[in-house]
C-alpha cells in the first residue's frame, strides 16, 4: 500500500509546520524557555528541511532518508521537551509540543520513504 504523503508534501509541510512552530511564541503564552525552544527548533529543522533531497530543498545534500529517521527521533523525542527544559507544568507550552509530536509522528507514519524524491536540476543537484 503506497503511503499517502509524498516527498513534495512531505516538503511542504515541513515549512508550513516550522512557521508555525516559530510564530507560536507569539502567538501562545509560553515562558521564555519555551520560546527559545520553540524558535531553535523552527530554526534547525527549517536548514535541515532546506538540505533535503527533495523537490523544495534550497540546497539538496541531506538524503531523503536520513530526513525520515531524524523525523522519526524527533517524534519521539518532542514530548519530553518541556520537561527536559522545565516549562512541563506550562499548559500551553506543554500542550504545543505535544500536539507538534503528534503531528510529527502522523506525517512522518503517513510519507512515502520508499519513493524517490524528484530533485530539480536548479535546486544544486548535480
Amino acid at each position: 500500500m503506497r503511503k499517502p504523503i509524498s516527498p513534495n508534501l512531505h516538503g511542504l509541510l515541513d515549512y508550513a509546520t516550522m512557521a508555525a512552530v516559530f510564530l507560536a511564541p507569539r502567538l501562545l503564552p509560553m515562558p521564555r524557555r519555551a520560546r527559545r525552544t520553540a524558535r531553535r527548533l523552527a530554526a534547525g529543522y527549517t536548514a535541515m528541511s532546506a538540505m533535503t533531497e527533495y523537490p523544495l530543498a534550497v540546497r539538496p545534500t541531506l538524503p531523503w532518508r536520513t530526513h525520515g529517521q531524524v523525523d522519526r527521533v524527533l517524534g519521539a523525542l518532542l514530548p519530553t521537551l518541556p520537561f527536559l527544559f522545565g516549562f512541563g507544568r506550562h499548559r500551553a507550552a506543554r500542550n504545543f509540543f505535544l500536539g507538534l509530536a503528534a503531528v510529527t509522528v502522523a506525517v512522518t507514519l503517513l510519507t512515502d520513504w520508499d519513493r524517490t524524491p524528484e530533485v530539480a536540476a536548479g535546486n544544486g543537484a548535480a
